[in-house]
């Protein structure tokens, strides 16, 4: 059947034609053939596994640590074994293939067609050789961080009344059952994302262009910068705010004061590192210099006594899943802010499979296309659905791997077979986890801020392919206008609803409401999409009115290898 794929000399699509079976006829999992993982592409797998580890360690201990929960050093290791673990299977998913009823799919796996031979003898003597799948791997979302942490801190409560209680010197006390809640809420919202898996994706597309991606980035990546530097600075214990204290308490070996020389340099050894890699180091290093400089910032804080080496001795040498458990429960005034932390995650899947697709030099239009798409979706919304039932936090697809397929000119989906190995090995291996417990807070933030930062400027270059007429200035004017509010005061609306009865149910609706108002990407999504939708096209949008309804993907209207290296909501170059 016909079918469009893209000439990589000359960036145009042309008709290619094979009489292989139809989209849709295919049966079954596609299940990998290991024996067929080469050498190359194992090494490769490590490589990408390298260039997402940083990015799915961060989520869980941001969330778990001094910033969230507090929980436990043990609690906190298996937390970061248990996500390395579950995005392990997650990626086997995503780079597989199951065919469902009624011609959908679960995975962005094989083509249900081999590469026509048209195309093969086009890509004989070009820089990158056609790949019949795709290779998507999937890492812990950033889109839930900031809501989880706005929650959890708000649980913290001096007068006793929430969820989570503070010690007697002000350090949080750990608190399991708020982080459970986190889970349990994200299980049971996720139910609805999975429905949006089976919507057109052309009404997907429509509902995010550009304009509501690129700001949805910049805003998240600019509140979690918060994060980031309180972690530079010593953390967001109760240091922070006690002069005598010492961080992160008086007991920790090498305690400095909040925001002393020796912590904020500890951090600032991390962000020189990234800057020396990725200016000196050769591409394969740039690609993983955020994990490589945070290699760097350990060894050196070890060096200086600044590490606790007792939290790696404690650690077990092996762990898995359900090794530790949390109290699951479902709070109503996390499932509004949860259903839009969906939509973004839903958002920016839509343009890392694009953009994978792209610069693995698959066509990016077409009933094939679509497929891909769908089933990536669904892949990813269904684990992120079970992620909770594993003790994780949802999943999404990352965009690390698009810049090493560009750079490797290897999309071979057995490279997603072996980095899929290698985090597996990474999770079940009980010390790696434990570096990080052990790590002080200021090398993490050293990272975090440049981790941070690199989202929001990639939300700034997603929005460069907007189409700046009158009606998109005013949806952005809008949609940014309130989410700059909620950075610079967070807590503007936190008095606005006074009611005090004995109703749970409407206290729970206006904390929700309450949370996304002072939550800046979920304010600015709440506005920018039905605005996008319902506001009519002006004279000024006639000629780029096609482009606004059918290109839009997280990496503009056409993507290029150098695009496809820059990070979105995930990415840590």
């Amino acid at each position: 059947m016909p079918s469009s794929t893209k000439d990589v000399t000359t960036g145009s699509l042309s008709s290619a034609h094979s009489s292989a079976q139809p989209i849709g006829t295919s049966t079954g999992l596609k299940m990998p053939d290991l024996s067929k993982i080469g050498t190359k592409e194992f090494w490769l797998g490590d490589y990408h596994a390298l260039a997402m580890v940083g990015g799915i360690i961060t989520p869980p201990i941001l969330l778990g640590g001094s910033n969230g929960a507090g929980l436990s050093a043990a609690n906190q290791q298996y937390l970061i074994s248990a996500c390395l673990i579950w995005c392990a299977f997650g990626t086997c998913l995503q780079v597989s293939r199951i065919r469902l009823p009624k011609g959908y799919y679960l995975g962005t796996g094989p083509s249900p067609s081999p590469a026509p031979s048209s195309l093969l003898k086009r890509h004989t003597n070009s820089h990158s050789l056609p790949s019949t799948g795709v290779l998507t791997v999937t890492g812990t979302s950033f889109a839930f961080v900031a809501t989880g942490l706005t929650y959890i801190n708000g649980q913290f409560k001096k007068d006793g009344t929430g969820m989570c209680q503070f010690a007697a010197d002000g350090t949080k006390l750990p608190c399991p059952e708020v982080f459970g809640a986190l889970l349990g809420t994200a299980s049971v919202v996720s139910i609805l994302a999975i429905a949006i898996a089976f919507v057109p994706v052309r009404a997907l597309k429509r509902m995010f262009p550009p304009l509501i991606t690129g700001s949805l980035l910049l805003l998240i990546g600019i509140t979690l910068v918060t994060s980031g530097v309180n972690n530079w600075a010593g953390g967001a214990g109760g240091c922070k705010y006690d002069s005598t204290m010492l961080c992160p308490s008086n007991s920790a070996p090498h305690g400095e004061y909040w925001g002393s020389a020796p912590l904020i340099g500890l951090g600032f050894s991390v962000f020189s590192s990234i800057i020396l890699l990725d200016l000196v180091g050769p591409p394969l290093v740039k690609n993983c210099s955020v994990f490589l400089g945070l290699l760097i910032g350990i060894v050196i804080a070890a060096g200086c006594g600044y590490f606790d080496a007792s939290t790696i001795r404690s650690a077990p040498g092996g762990t898995f899943l359900w090794t530790t458990t949390f109290p699951l429960s479902v709070k109503g005034d996390l499932v509004l802010p949860y259903i839009a932390a969906y939509l973004v995650i839903i958002s920016e899947t839509i343009g890392n499979i694009t953009a994978t697709c792209d610069v693995s030099r698959i066509p990016i239009e077409g009933a094939d296309f679509s497929s891909r798409i769908q089933g990536g979706l669904l892949a990813d919304t269904l684990f992120a659905a079970v992620a909770g039932l594993a003790t994780v936090p949802p999943l999404t697809t990352f965009s690390q791997n698009i810049g090493v397929v560009a750079l490797t000119r290897n999309a071979s989906r057995q490279s997603g077979y072996a980095c899929a190995f290698f985090l597996f090995l990474m999770g079940v291996i009980g010390k790696f986890g434990a570096i990080f417990v052990a790590m002080p807070v200021s090398v993490l933030g050293g990272m975090t801020t440049f981790l941070f930062t690199s989202v929001a400027v990639a939300g700034i270059r997603i929005l460069a392919y907007a189409q700046w007429t009158r009606r998109a200035r005013f949806i952005a004017t809008c949609s940014l206008s309130l989410g700059f509010a909620a950075i610079v005061v967070p807590d503007w609306f936190s008095t606005f609803f006074t009611f005090s009865g004995p109703n749970a149910s409407l206290a729970g609706f206006l904390s929700a409401l309450t949370l996304i108002v002072e939550e800046s990407y979920l304010i600015c999504l709440v506005i920018a999409i039905p605005l996008n939708l319902i506001i009519p096209y002006g004279s000024d949008d006639t000629q780029h009115l096609e482009a606004a309804v059918v290109l839009p993907t997280a990496f503009g209207p056409s993507a290029t290898k150098e695009d496809a290296t820059l990070p979105s909501l995930e990415k840590l170059e």
